[in-house]
Protein backbone atom coordinates (compact mmCIF):
# COMPACT_ATOMS: atom_id res chain seq x y z
CA UNK A 1 0.00 0.00 0.00
CA UNK A 2 1.04 3.63 -0.81
CA UNK A 3 1.53 5.87 2.12
CA UNK A 4 -0.10 8.70 2.38
CA UNK A 5 1.15 11.50 1.37
CA UNK A 6 1.74 14.32 4.29
CA UNK A 7 0.91 18.04 3.64
CA UNK A 8 1.99 20.28 6.09
CA UNK A 9 1.67 23.95 6.82
CA UNK A 10 4.01 26.06 8.05
CA UNK A 11 2.44 29.53 9.37
CA UNK A 12 6.34 31.00 10.32
CA UNK A 13 5.82 33.71 12.65
CA UNK A 14 2.29 34.78 10.99
CA UNK A 15 -1.10 34.79 12.59
CA UNK A 16 -3.06 35.58 15.99
CA UNK A 17 -6.44 34.65 16.95
CA UNK A 18 -8.83 35.34 14.57
CA UNK A 19 -6.87 33.15 12.33
CA UNK A 20 -8.14 30.29 13.72
CA UNK A 21 -11.00 30.48 11.50
CA UNK A 22 -8.59 29.47 8.21
CA UNK A 23 -7.35 26.17 10.46
CA UNK A 24 -11.57 26.03 10.87
CA UNK A 25 -12.00 26.12 7.18
CA UNK A 26 -9.40 23.50 6.53
CA UNK A 27 -10.95 21.31 8.25
CA UNK A 28 -14.74 21.43 7.60
CA UNK A 29 -13.55 21.57 3.99
CA UNK A 30 -12.03 18.18 4.60
CA UNK A 31 -14.55 16.22 6.27
CA UNK A 32 -16.40 16.84 3.43
CA UNK A 33 -14.27 15.53 0.92
CA UNK A 34 -12.66 12.10 0.37
CA UNK A 35 -9.10 14.16 -0.33
CA UNK A 36 -6.16 11.16 0.50
CA UNK A 37 -3.53 13.58 2.05
CA UNK A 38 -2.43 13.39 5.30
CA UNK A 39 -2.74 17.01 6.89
CA UNK A 40 -1.07 19.18 9.54
CA UNK A 41 -0.61 22.77 10.47
CA UNK A 42 1.92 24.24 12.17
CA UNK A 43 1.30 27.54 14.34
CA UNK A 44 3.64 29.68 16.39
CA UNK A 45 3.57 28.50 20.03
CA UNK A 46 1.29 31.26 21.17
CA UNK A 47 -1.17 29.09 19.08
CA UNK A 48 -0.85 26.05 19.23
CA UNK A 49 -3.03 25.08 22.20
CA UNK A 50 -5.82 27.37 20.91
CA UNK A 51 -5.39 25.40 17.03
CA UNK A 52 -5.34 22.31 19.00
CA UNK A 53 -9.00 22.87 20.46
CA UNK A 54 -10.25 24.17 17.39
CA UNK A 55 -9.25 21.11 15.39
CA UNK A 56 -9.75 18.58 18.25
CA UNK A 57 -11.99 15.72 16.47
CA UNK A 58 -10.64 17.03 12.63
CA UNK A 59 -8.62 15.30 10.44
CA UNK A 60 -6.34 18.35 10.91
CA UNK A 61 -2.76 17.94 12.84
CA UNK A 62 -1.22 20.32 14.71
CA UNK A 63 2.35 20.99 15.09
CA UNK A 64 5.19 23.06 16.34
CA UNK A 65 8.07 24.98 14.42
CA UNK A 66 10.87 24.39 16.85
CA UNK A 67 11.67 22.84 20.10
CA UNK A 68 14.90 22.92 21.96
CA UNK A 69 16.70 20.14 22.86
CA UNK A 70 16.73 20.10 26.72
CA UNK A 71 12.91 18.88 28.27
CA UNK A 72 13.54 22.37 31.00
CA UNK A 73 15.66 24.90 32.20
CA UNK A 74 16.67 28.39 32.44
CA UNK A 75 16.12 29.30 28.02
CA UNK A 76 14.63 32.91 28.30
CA UNK A 77 12.23 32.69 25.18
CA UNK A 78 12.38 28.87 24.09
CA UNK A 79 9.99 25.92 24.02
CA UNK A 80 10.14 22.28 25.24
CA UNK A 81 9.39 19.47 22.99
CA UNK A 82 7.35 18.31 26.39
CA UNK A 83 5.46 21.86 26.03
CA UNK A 84 4.65 21.76 22.42
CA UNK A 85 3.18 18.18 23.10
CA UNK A 86 1.69 19.71 26.32
CA UNK A 87 -0.09 22.60 24.18
CA UNK A 88 -1.57 19.23 22.06
CA UNK A 89 0.77 19.37 18.88
CA UNK A 90 1.48 15.84 17.51
CA UNK A 91 4.52 17.10 14.94
CA UNK A 92 7.44 19.42 15.11
CA UNK A 93 9.23 20.90 12.06
CA UNK A 94 13.12 20.93 13.02
CA UNK A 95 16.27 22.13 11.43
CA UNK A 96 13.95 24.91 8.83
CA UNK A 97 16.83 26.88 6.55
CA UNK A 98 15.63 29.48 8.56
CA UNK A 99 16.41 28.41 11.83
CA UNK A 100 19.55 26.95 10.44
CA UNK A 101 21.04 30.38 9.03
CA UNK A 102 19.71 33.11 11.17
CA UNK A 103 19.97 31.16 14.72
CA UNK A 104 23.19 29.48 13.21
CA UNK A 105 21.95 25.88 14.11
CA UNK A 106 24.06 22.93 13.03
CA UNK A 107 22.49 19.53 11.72
CA UNK A 108 23.89 18.39 15.36
CA UNK A 109 22.18 20.70 17.10
CA UNK A 110 18.86 19.54 14.94
CA UNK A 111 19.53 15.92 15.71
CA UNK A 112 19.54 16.61 19.37
CA UNK A 113 16.00 18.03 18.62
CA UNK A 114 14.73 15.32 16.95
CA UNK A 115 15.76 12.96 20.07
CA UNK A 116 13.88 15.26 21.99
CA UNK A 117 10.96 15.16 19.54
CA UNK A 118 11.16 11.18 20.04
CA UNK A 119 11.30 11.55 23.94
CA UNK A 120 8.57 13.35 23.97
CA UNK A 121 6.67 11.72 21.30
CA UNK A 122 6.63 14.24 18.73
CA UNK A 123 6.85 13.16 14.83
CA UNK A 124 9.50 15.58 13.86
CA UNK A 125 9.59 16.79 10.29
CA UNK A 126 13.37 17.53 9.67
CA UNK A 127 14.50 20.08 7.11
CA UNK A 128 17.24 20.18 4.82
CA UNK A 129 18.42 22.06 1.68
CA UNK A 130 21.24 23.96 0.10
CA UNK A 131 21.70 27.52 -1.05
CA UNK A 132 21.81 28.81 -4.20
CA UNK A 133 25.55 29.24 -4.18
CA UNK A 134 25.85 25.98 -3.17
CA UNK A 135 23.74 24.66 -5.78
CA UNK A 136 25.64 27.17 -8.49
CA UNK A 137 28.87 25.16 -7.31
CA UNK A 138 27.26 21.73 -7.93
CA UNK A 139 27.56 20.73 -4.45
CA UNK A 140 23.74 20.61 -3.55
CA UNK A 141 23.68 16.97 -3.65
CA UNK A 142 26.79 16.97 -1.37
CA UNK A 143 25.07 19.03 1.24
CA UNK A 144 21.58 17.97 1.27
CA UNK A 145 22.70 14.10 1.97
CA UNK A 146 25.34 15.36 4.36
CA UNK A 147 22.25 17.03 6.11
CA UNK A 148 20.43 14.08 6.44
CA UNK A 149 22.98 12.19 7.48
CA UNK A 150 23.95 14.03 10.25
CA UNK A 151 20.36 15.47 11.07
CA UNK A 152 18.49 12.12 11.87
CA UNK A 153 19.91 10.47 14.76
CA UNK A 154 19.86 6.11 14.41
CA UNK A 155 16.98 6.52 17.30
CA UNK A 156 14.76 7.24 13.96
CA UNK A 157 14.65 3.65 13.14
CA UNK A 158 11.51 2.59 13.53
CA UNK A 159 9.95 5.83 14.47
CA UNK A 160 7.60 7.97 12.65
CA UNK A 161 8.93 10.56 11.33
CA UNK A 162 9.35 12.87 8.17
CA UNK A 163 12.01 14.83 5.38
CA UNK A 164 11.94 17.70 3.95
CA UNK A 165 13.56 19.18 0.78
CA UNK A 166 13.56 23.00 0.45
CA UNK A 167 15.72 24.63 -1.38
CA UNK A 168 17.26 27.84 0.47
CA UNK A 169 17.00 30.13 -2.52
CA UNK A 170 12.95 28.63 -3.25
CA UNK A 171 11.45 29.59 0.21
CA UNK A 172 9.11 32.77 -0.34
CA UNK A 173 11.23 33.55 -3.43
CA UNK A 174 8.98 32.37 -6.17
CA UNK A 175 11.11 30.31 -7.73
CA UNK A 176 10.74 26.21 -7.95
CA UNK A 177 13.67 24.12 -8.91
CA UNK A 178 12.94 22.18 -11.80
CA UNK A 179 10.94 18.78 -11.59
CA UNK A 180 14.37 16.86 -12.68
CA UNK A 181 15.73 18.83 -10.02
CA UNK A 182 13.46 18.16 -7.36
CA UNK A 183 13.61 14.06 -8.10
CA UNK A 184 17.68 14.18 -8.79
CA UNK A 185 17.39 15.80 -4.91
CA UNK A 186 14.50 13.45 -3.67
CA UNK A 187 16.18 10.36 -4.53
CA UNK A 188 19.43 11.18 -3.23
CA UNK A 189 17.60 11.45 0.01
CA UNK A 190 15.76 8.34 -0.20
CA UNK A 191 19.54 6.81 -0.77
CA UNK A 192 20.86 8.14 2.69
CA UNK A 193 17.45 6.66 4.53
CA UNK A 194 17.75 3.53 3.32
CA UNK A 195 21.47 3.12 4.12
CA UNK A 196 20.68 4.32 7.25
CA UNK A 197 17.38 2.79 8.49
CA UNK A 198 17.22 -0.06 6.07
CA UNK A 199 13.57 -0.66 5.07
CA UNK A 200 12.21 2.18 7.32
CA UNK A 201 13.94 4.13 5.77
CA UNK A 202 12.47 3.46 2.39
CA UNK A 203 8.99 4.62 3.60
CA UNK A 204 9.23 8.08 5.09
CA UNK A 205 8.00 10.53 3.43
CA UNK A 206 9.98 13.15 1.82
CA UNK A 207 8.36 16.68 1.35
CA UNK A 208 9.33 18.74 -0.93
CA UNK A 209 9.35 23.00 0.35
CA UNK A 210 9.51 25.88 -0.91
CA UNK A 211 7.21 28.25 -3.10
CA UNK A 212 4.63 25.38 -3.35
CA UNK A 213 1.45 26.73 -4.81
CA UNK A 214 -2.42 25.51 -5.69
CA UNK A 215 -0.57 26.12 -9.48
CA UNK A 216 2.35 23.93 -9.52
CA UNK A 217 1.34 21.49 -6.55
CA UNK A 218 0.01 18.64 -8.67
CA UNK A 219 3.31 18.55 -10.89
CA UNK A 220 5.67 18.92 -7.72
CA UNK A 221 3.39 15.69 -5.58
CA UNK A 222 3.53 13.46 -8.84
CA UNK A 223 7.66 13.73 -8.67
CA UNK A 224 9.29 10.70 -7.86
CA UNK A 225 9.88 10.41 -4.16
CA UNK A 226 7.76 13.21 -3.34
CA UNK A 227 5.65 12.29 -0.41
CA UNK A 228 3.97 15.45 0.60
CA UNK A 229 4.87 19.25 1.04
CA UNK A 230 6.09 21.58 3.52
CA UNK A 231 3.73 25.11 2.30
CA UNK A 232 4.50 28.19 4.13
CA UNK A 233 2.31 31.51 3.02
CA UNK A 234 0.07 29.36 1.14
CA UNK A 235 -1.09 27.70 4.00
CA UNK A 236 -1.96 30.85 5.40
CA UNK A 237 -5.24 30.93 3.59
CA UNK A 238 -7.35 28.15 3.49
CA UNK A 239 -8.10 28.99 -0.34
CA UNK A 240 -4.69 28.67 -1.03
CA UNK A 241 -3.64 25.73 1.06
CA UNK A 242 -6.95 23.56 0.34
CA UNK A 243 -6.18 23.29 -3.56
CA UNK A 244 -2.69 21.78 -2.36
CA UNK A 245 -4.15 19.18 -0.20
CA UNK A 246 -6.45 17.71 -3.15
CA UNK A 247 -3.35 17.55 -5.66
CA UNK A 248 -2.40 14.92 -3.69
CA UNK A 249 -5.21 12.88 -4.27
Amino acid sequence: MTPRHLIAGNWKMNGLTASLDEARAVAASLAETSAAAEVALCPSATLIFAMAQALAGTRVLVGGQDCRAEASGAFTGDIAAEQIKDAGATLVILGHSERRAGHGETSQDVAAKVEAALRTGLRPIVCVGETLEEREAGKAIAVVTGQVADSLPQALDGASFAVAYEPVWAIGSGLTPTIAQIEEVHIAIRGVLTNKFGDHGKTAPILYGGSVKPANAKEILAAAEVGGALVGGASLKAADFLPIIRSAG
